[in-house]
C-alpha cells in the first residue's frame, strides 16, 4: 500500500498562462522553460522538465506537492478537478526548480531520492475563476494544484 513520504505547500508565480518544473542542472535540460511550450495542453513533458498550462495569465497559484513511496490513490474525490494529467521526469539532483517565463522562482520541489525517474499526476481546480479574475487583477490562491510524485519503477 502506498504511503505518503512528504508534503510541501508552494506558491507558484504564474506568468503568460504557465509554469514549469525543471531539473536545476542545465546539462540535463536540452531546452529550458519556456521554449517549446504547448499552450493547448494542460501538461507537457520534455527532457528534464514538465510544463503546466494555467487558466490565468498572471497570478499566484497554490500547490500541494505530495511524494509517495508507490503509486498514490487517486485524488478524484478530493476536489471537482477541472484539469488533470500525468508525466514522467528523471531527476539527477532530487530537486525540481519551478520556472515561469520570467525565470526561476525561489521555491522548488524536493524529492527524497536523486538519480531516479518519477511519475507525477497533477490536478488543478480554479482555472475558470482565475481566467476571469486575472483579466482585472493579480489573484492569489484562486487556482490550486495537487502534484503527486511517486517512483516510476515502484
Amino acid at each position: 500500500m502506498a504511503e505518503l513520504m512528504q508534503q510541501q505547500e508552494l506558491n507558484i508565480e504564474v506568468d503568460f498562462f504557465g509554469f514549469g518544473f525543471q531539473e536545476p542542472d542545465d546539462r540535463f535540460v536540452p531546452v529550458g522553460y519556456p521554449e517549446g511550450r504547448v499552450p493547448e495542453t494542460f501538461l507537457t513533458a520534455h527532457p528534464g522538465r514538465i510544463d503546466v498550462e494555467s487558466g490565468g495569465h498572471t497570478h499566484t497559484a497554490a500547490m500541494t506537492v505530495e511524494v509517495w513511496n508507490a503509486e498514490p490513490p487517486s485524488a478524484h474525490g478530493r476536489e471537482a478537478w477541472e484539469a488533470q494529467g500525468q508525466a514522467r521526469i528523471h531527476s539527477p539532483s532530487g530537486e525540481l526548480a519551478l520556472w515561469a517565463a520570467a525565470g526561476p522562482m525561489t521555491e522548488s520541489v524536493r524529492l527524497p531520492e536523486a538519480g531516479r525517474e518519477w511519475q507525477v499526476r497533477i490536478y488543478c481546480v480554479g482555472r475558470e475563476e482565475v481566467r476571469r479574475l486575472a483579466q482585472e487583477s493579480v489573484p492569489e490562491g484562486v487556482e490550486r494544484y495537487l502534484a503527486q510524485f511517486s517512483p516510476a519503477d515502484a
